[in-house]
């Protein structure tokens, strides 16, 4: 009896054994935070010392950050549609403010649920204008988010403390600051699916155009700046409402830790576009020159404009505490994505954008290709390409300007002389590059 006995445990043992060293590899929970009109130059991983973003800068250590991130346009909704199908806005569609993503484009969280995960968007997801006059506009749980939470108007989404904030498909009353909503909101989700594969989207608005935040963070700012107002202090508001993104952003990475689910998730911070000199921002960023030390801002492909700040973290996968100056840009958001859950994207999809998480683990070298970037709305008239440390930016009707951005990353000095092939290549690649509109909307 004795024996038959150890015999079973030890075939229980092997059988175990076997059944845990066969199981597949449970694909990484994936957390995509998002920050709004946040400048290259507002984080302490990129030199801001006014400030202090504590949280953020742990990220970095314990993860990458990539110095050369970019984004597919300088404003919200074409910048996002860009980020959630991995496509030019040429090819998705949305290339101005008021664009709505077509129902028909295939989103980030659409692809992953396909993997098995479980989806969800809190803060801002910014719709155009219908496509018709009888069309409705489309819905974030209508492109792939099982949740959803917060703003779908643009200008709804300027405020800090908003009145009401959709739940899913219902509108209701809210009181609180958003990035605090926001985070429970987002701790709350990975708390309940912390079993399975999960796809979170932390969409915040800060620090998007009403420069408001908790006093208790304005408080400690006060006196701090020189202000034009000393009752409207902005200049220390808007160093509020990044202090608060980051505590939240803290609040969220520990909950991940508190939950075990810290090694097995992969974290993108970035931002929607460069930080904007525009009214409702009340002259905070200029103040603060937010974009330092690059030229332009939102609303403009200058270096300002379209590059961001980011920081990737996969606990064993992307190197720690590595600062790398890899050119990534938001169209290969998605394949990325993908291919840290196993997949890849459909080819019926048509995304521009490629897999880069062999470059993001330093197992290969950045690909060698030339990027295009347009704002042709709203007065801008824009154009863009880039190869390496070379681009090539054409405003209007002027000459095109080559620069190179290893050497003067603030874009001040033309080097067209010293280069005229390269001016002509890169000239003749955005030619063909727009073609392909024209193309896509047949």
């Amino acid at each position: 009896m004795q024996v038959r006995l150890m015999m079973f445990v030890c075939i229980l043992v092997s059988f175990t054994w076997v059944m845990t060293v066969s199981a597949p590899e449970r694909p990484p929970n994936i957390i995509l935070i998002l920050a709004d009109d946040l400048g290259w130059g507002d984080v302490g991983f990129n030199g801001r010392t006014e400030w202090g973003t504590p949280n953020l800068d742990r990220l970095a250590q314990q993860g990458t950050v990539f110095r050369r991130w970019y984004v597919g346009t300088p404003i919200c909704a074409p910048s996002r549609a860009v980020l959630m199908t991995g496509k030019y806005t040429i090819h998705c569609n949305v290339t101005t403010n008021s664009g709505d993503l077509p129902a028909e484009e295939v989103t980030i969280a659409e692809a992953l649920k396909k993997q098995g995960y479980v989806t969800a968007l809190f803060g801002k997801w910014h719709h155009g204008r219908p496509r018709s006059g009888n069309a409705s506009y489309v819905h974030p749980m209508d492109q792939g988010f099982d949740e959803f939470f917060g703003f779908t108007n643009a200008r709804h989404a300027w405020e800090h403390f908003p009145k009401e904030l959709w739940h899913g498909r219902e509108m209701k009353p809210v009181s609180g600051y958003t990035a605090t909503l926001f985070t429970d909101k987002a701790i709350d989700f990975i708390t309940r699916h912390k079993a399975r594969p999960f796809f979170l989207y932390l969409s915040y608005t800060e620090p998007h155009f009403f420069i408001e935040a908790p006093e208790e963070d304005v408080a400690q700012f006060r006196g701090k700046f020189e202000e034009k107002d000393p009752a409207r202090p902005y200049n220390a508001i808007y160093a509020a409402m990044i202090t608060r993104l980051d505590k939240e952003i803290g609040r969220l990475m520990k909950a991940l830790d508190d939950l075990g689910l810290a090694e097995n998730t992969l974290v993108v911070f970035s931002s929607d576009n460069g930080a904007t000199f525009e009214a409702g921002n009340q002259g905070a960023s200029n103040y603060h020159d937010s974009n330092r030390p690059l030229r332009g801002h939102k609303r403009n492909l200058w270096e300002g404009g379209i590059r961001v700040p980011a920081v990737v973290r996969w606990t064993g996968r992307i190197p720690a505490g590595r600062v790398s100056d890899d050119i990534v840009h938001n169209i290969d958001i998605l394949p990325t994505f993908l291919a840290a859950a196993g997949a890849e994207p459909d080819p019926a999809w048509k995304v521009d954008g490629i897999n880069l998480l062999p470059v993001w683990t330093g197992a290969a070298p950045p690909p060698d290709r030339t990027l295009f970037w347009e704002w042709r709305a709203e007065g801008g008239n824009q154009i863009a390409a880039m190869r390496g440390n070379f681009k090539l930016v054409i405003t209007g009707n002027n000459p095109p300007e080559l620069f190179n951005l290893e050497t003067d990353p603030a874009e001040r000095r033309p080097i067209n002389a010293e280069h005229p092939a390269l001016v002509q290549q890169l000239r003749k690649e955005l030619t063909d590059w727009l073609a392909r509109e024209a193309e896509a909307a047949k």
